[in-house]
């Protein structure tokens, strides 16, 4: 049932996009052939004429589309016919090309509004994260630490904890010998191993049975995260560079911290980075009982454990009379299309590879348990986000969507005269035949996720 809901709800953004252009189009007299909710691809499940407009239902629902005069080849209208969308100027054919992202903007503000109206609360966009029990030995770090059950954890080093997922994050970026090195950290034992081991140079091999002294050691340096990776946009990168194999035998040798014997095997430069892979320390700050503490700093073990259980409770804002429904759903709505954004950008500039991308399947299937899970309202807001994501994608300025055709009036402007229609037509088929392409990628993705 919760699938169905979700369902529908996607329906409503796809007609509530149609519609726009529909209703813009009647509004300066331009004739409109056909409305269709799917893409003609397949069979027609439905068609009915209402009017003079052909309603239709194709069996591929992905999308929808409103036909004018222009589109149809066999369309009885004088070419000079006012009622023709070419004939109207520019501003006009503008305005209808954009109708459709406006109404998805509107709509998404509309629901975001409601919703807060109705349920009196908006959700704040992060968590309070709590320790919830102690489960690590008697003999871990983290007793050390001063850490109780209770605490609210406010920060990890430096970086604001508002979900369990940036916590983890850091906590298993900063497990120790994970086999990458700080470079910095190497540097700076390079320098101090040659001082005190002066007859070898940085590159020579160190013959067997020779002792080198080894300078004190000290951790790699604190780990956190920028602001997209604490959300979860975009996973943190490892910049540390990675060890050889000889570096890492050399690493896991080191159990004296005054010497290491030489083996004819390694360097003090291999030595060096061998030394500047050890263990990112863990800096908490908690609240307990209302008063901040910061706790005595630790380190997790090599797997990136700590050995607590975690409980989050989402912070929800109260929306209480008409300013702060309008303050806070439209922050939510700002917040959230700011990640949506920038996740476009990282998809455009190939950070997100083909393989993440998913679509309509995954959205339904992941809207449908929050449905079931958290109640009609996150998946109303969930679809409030769909359909700001709609917008904002519509509007690029790629053929075959509401943005291409704005960059070809935009063109028309420019030249003082359109493109030629067999121009426009063969790009536009060439750019509808990708997407439909993509379309299908998508759609494997998402049933490839679906199955795992």
């Amino acid at each position: 049932m919760s699938i169905l809901i979700m369902l529908v709800l996607l329906s409503i953004l796809i007609l509530v996009h149609e519609f726009g252009h529909f209703i813009t189009a009647r509004m300066f007299g331009i004739k409109v052939e056909k409305f269709g909710f799917g893409l003609p691809i397949g069979p027609t499940l439905f068609q009915k004429k209402i009017g003079d407009v052909t309603i239709l239902v194709h069996a591929f629902l992905l999308g929808g589309y409103v036909s004018f005069p222009d589109d149809e080849k066999d369309c009885e209208l004088d070419k000079d016919s006012p009622d023709r969308f070419l004939n109207k100027p520019i501003y006009q054919r503008a305005v209808v090309v954009s109708a459709g992202v406006i109404f998805n903007v509107i709509c998404a503000f509309i629901i975001v509004y409601l919703a807060a109206f109705h349920w009196g609360y908006m959700p704040a966009g992060k968590y309070d994260v709590y320790v919830n029990d102690i489960v690590a030995e008697k003999t871990a770090p983290i007793w050390q630490s001063g850490i109780k059950k209770g605490d609210r954890i406010v920060s990890l080093n430096g970086t604001k904890i508002t979900n369990t997922n940036s916590l983890l994050t850091i906590i298993n970026l900063s497990k120790s010998n994970d086999g990458y090195y700080n470079k910095n950290l190497a540097d700076k034992y390079l320098l101090q191993l040659k001082e005190i081991n002066f007859v070898f140079t940085e590159d020579e091999v160190i013959p067997k049975g020779v002792t080198v002294k080894l300078p004190e050691r000290e951790t790699e340096p604190s780990i956190g995260l920028q602001k997209e990776e604490e959300v979860g946009i975009v996973k943190p990168e490892n910049n540390d560079e990675k060890l050889t194999e000889v570096q890492v035998k050399v690493r896991d040798s080191l159990t004296n911290n005054k010497y290491i014997t030489g083996n004819e095997q390694f360097t003090l430069r291999d030595l060096s980075k061998a030394m500047a892979d050890n263990t990112h320390p863990l800096n908490f700050v908690v609240d307990r009982n209302g008063k901040y503490l910061t706790l005595k700093t630790f380190n997790p073990d090599e797997k990136g454990k700590i050995g607590v259980q975690l409980e989050s409770k989402e912070v929800l804002i109260k929306t209480q009379g008409v300013k702060s429904i309008l303050k806070y759903g439209t922050k939510y709505l700002y917040d959230n299309t700011y990640y949506m954004v920038y996740g476009l950008g990282q998809i455009f500039t190939g950070k997100v590879p083909l393989k993440d991308l998913h679509g309509i399947v995954a959205i339904t299937k992941v809207g449908g348990d929050i449905i079931q899970n958290s109640g009609l309202f996150y998946g109303l807001l969930l679809t409030a986000i769909i359909s700001m994501d709609l917008a904002i994608v519509n509007f690029l300025p790629i053929p075959a969507l509401d943005g291409g055709h704005i960059l070809f009036l935009i063109i028309e402007k420019i030249r003082g005269r359109r493109l030629k229609d067999e121009t426009v037509e063969k790009i536009g088929t060439v750019f509808f035949t990708l997407l439909i392409i993509l379309m299908v990628l998508i759609i494997f993705n998402d049933i490839v996720w679906l199955r795992q």
